[in-house]
C-alpha cells in the first residue's frame, strides 16, 4: 500500500500547504540589561514545545499553557489578542496566519524567580544561535510578565516574530538554522537564586519545653 507523502501522517500534523515558519520582522524597541543570577540546578525544572501552522487544529481550546503546576503560564498573542492554543493529550498546537506578527508571553504567578530559555524554529531567540536547552535566557521576575517580541538583534531592539512560509523563515536563511525545524516553539525553565532573599529561612523558636534542645545532628569534634 502506498501513501501520499504530501499528506500529514496524523490529523494534527500540518500538510505542506499549511506549514509556517517565523521570519525576521520589523525592528521593535526592546531594552534589555544583563544580570548576574545563578541557576538553582544545572538541569531545567520544566520544558515544553508548541507546534504551529496555518491549520484548524483539533483538541481542547485553551487560553494559555500551565507550566510548573500553574506557577508559570505561557500564551502567544498579537495586537488583536491571544492566538488560539489547542491541547490534544500532552501535545499543544498554535494556529497562525502568514504575515501575522506575534509575541511570546510568560506570566509568573509565584514568588520565585525563573529563567526562560525560548526557541523559535530551533533558534535561540536571544542570540539567533542553534538552540540548546542549556543556553542563556530571559529573567522572569516574581509575579511579573515577560513578553518576547522577536529575535534579539541588539541591547535595544528585536526583529519581530512574523509568521511566514517556511522558505522565508529566518531559520531557513541563516547558517545556524534549518527549514526542517520551522513550525516549533520551545520553552525551558530554570529556577534562579534570588539574591534579595535569604537562602535559609530561620525557624521560629519553639515555646514548648524540649528534652534535647541541642540535638541538631551528630557530635561535633572537640575544639
Amino acid at each position: 500500500m502506498q501513501t501520499d507523502s504530501r499528506q500529514p501522517e496524523s490529523m494534527q500534523d500540518a500538510a505542506e500547504s499549511e506549514r509556517l515558519g517565523t521570519q525576521w520582522g520589523d525592528d521593535v524597541d526592546s531594552e534589555v540589561t544583563t544580570v548576574d543570577l545563578r541557576r538553582v540546578s544545572d538541569e531545567p525544572i520544566a520544558q515544553m514545545q508548541v507546534s504551529y501552522a496555518d491549520k484548524n487544529y483539533k483538541g481542547r481550546a485553551v487560553n494559555s499553557m500551565s507550566l510548573l503546576a500553574g506557577k508559570v503560564e505561557f500564551s502567544a498573542a498579537t495586537d488583536s489578542g491571544q492566538l488560539p492554543l489547542y491541547r490534544d493529550g500532552s501535545n499543544y498546537y498554535l494556529q497562525g496566519k502568514a504575515g501575522q506578527a506575534y509575541r511570546l508571553v510568560y506570566h509568573n504567578n509565584s514568588a520565585n524567580t525563573y529563567e526562560i530559555v525560548a526557541s523559535v524554529d530551533g533558534l535561540n531567540v536571544l542570540d539567533g544561535s542553534t538552540a540548546s536547552r542549556y543556553d542563556s535566557g530571559y529573567v522572569l521576575n516574581p509575579n511579573d510578565e515577560l513578553v518576547i517580541e522577536g529575535f534579539r538583534k541588539s541591547n535595544s531592539a528585536v526583529a519581530s516574530f512574523i509568521f511566514s512560509k517556511p522558505d522565508n523563515a529566518y531559520a531557513a536563511n541563516t547558517d545556524t538554522g534549518s527549514i526542517e525545524n520551522t513550525g516549533i516553539i520551545g520553552t525551558v525553565i530554570y529556577e534562579l537564586y534570588d539574591p534579595a532573599k535569604p537562602k535559609y529561612k530561620p525557624q521560629p523558636k519553639s515555646k514548648q519545653p524540649q528534652a534535647y534542645p541541642a540535638d541538631n545532628g551528630y557530635a561535633k569534634p572537640p575544639q
